[in-house]
């Protein structure tokens, strides 16, 4: 009777453990895999929590609310506000309260209700060609003056980074002198919206334009790039509105899956993401500025100098996205 208890408790023992081993997190990402997978694979080093990886370029959110309470999803990683607010608006997160996040992401980089913080920031710059215009001190509002006639060069207005823009711009001005503004900035195109950020960059360098719209890590990255060097070093990089309320801040950001089996470890990767080691990742490697304060930008984006941040609560440009679908489609800005 006692060997045959103490095999049940062996058998129990290893069961519960072997059921433990298989516990894992599982974090759906839209950031891609050279940037995420150094890190998780520091954070189970540090942890001993392992960590498995759905990379997709689109339709998470339509994935986990197929999936519903069956979802194997317990944190998601997002490129872009808008997709923070999609799965806000989809019901597919909920929140994550913690007193680290809340120390490390300053308030106007999270949301007032925990369902979301940023990890990074990316600002909307205006690069001028250094031949024609050289170094400028520009505002997103002179894009439309009559000056750039032909001479603006951006991707569609529909991609999010472009909309959150527009956002911010019905945020300090209104939806009548946002489409005033929008339409005196189709006017001045130089071409078509088309292509990614990069793209604009590369035709300012072909003389197609002189002024390009793009977020600030892609110069970083084509300046690492043996092939796409000769594009960045054409342009200058301009931080816009600096004497007035501070250049547009997107973010790349985090949630916590609504059908989370393992919330506490879940939490907890969470909080390695927002703390100093992720953060100096995500600039050294990616070439993004990181949220948390005290931890400084790579030396190559700190070269281009510091500039002044639009004050404005990233989670209020929610509130203003469907307006700027709306007069980016009224005034065909993409036709």
């Amino acid at each position: 009777m006692r060997v045959l208890t103490s095999l049940m408790a062996i058998g129990l023992l290893c069961s519960t453990s072997m059921a433990s081993a298989a516990e894992r997190l599982t974090v759906y990402s839209y950031r891609q895999a050279f940037l995420i997978e150094p890190i998780l694979a520091d954070f189970t080093q540090k942890t001993g929590i392992e960590v498995d990886v759905v990379f997709s370029k689109k339709g998470i959110a339509e994935r986990m609310a197929r999936e519903g309470r069956l979802s194997k999803a317990d944190i998601v990683l997002t490129s872009d506000f808008y997709r923070l607010m999609e799965l806000v608006d989809k019901d597919l997160v909920i929140p994550a309260t913690s007193e680290i996040l809340q120390k490390n992401i300053p308030q106007k980089y999270r949301s007032p209700d925990d369902l979301w913080y940023a990890l990074t920031m990316r600002v909307r710059n205006i690069y001028s060609s250094k031949e024609r215009l050289g170094k400028l001190d520009i505002n997103y509002e002179d894009l439309a003056d009559t000056q750039y006639a032909g001479k603006i060069c951006t991707r569609s207005g529909k991609h999010p980074y472009n909309v959150s823009l527009v956002a911010s711009m019905i945020a300090h001005h209104g939806e009548a002198d946002t489409k005033v503004w929008l339409e005196g900035v189709k006017a001045n195109l130089a071409r078509k919206p088309q292509g990614n950020d990069r793209a604009q960059v590369k035709a300012v360098s072909e003389g197609l334009c002189d002024l390009a719209i793009g977020n600030s890590y892609y110069l970083g990255k084509m300046l690492q790039d043996p092939k796409q060097k000769v594009w960045a070093d054409a342009v200058e990089i301009n931080f816009p509105n600096q004497d007035n309320r501070g250049a547009h801040i997107n973010v790349s950001g985090m949630a916590l899956a609504k059908h989370t089996k393992h919330k506490a470890d879940a939490i907890e990767l969470m909080e390695y993401l927002s703390g100093n080691s992720a953060q100096h990742t995500y600039a050294d490697v990616n070439m993004e500025y990181p949220v948390k304060a005290d931890v400084k930008p790579s030396k190559l984006v700190a070269s281009w100098g510091q500039f002044k941040a639009d004050a404005l609560p990233v989670h209020q440009l929610a509130e203003h996205h469907h307006a700027a679908v709306k007069l980016l489609d009224e005034v065909q800005f993409n036709l």
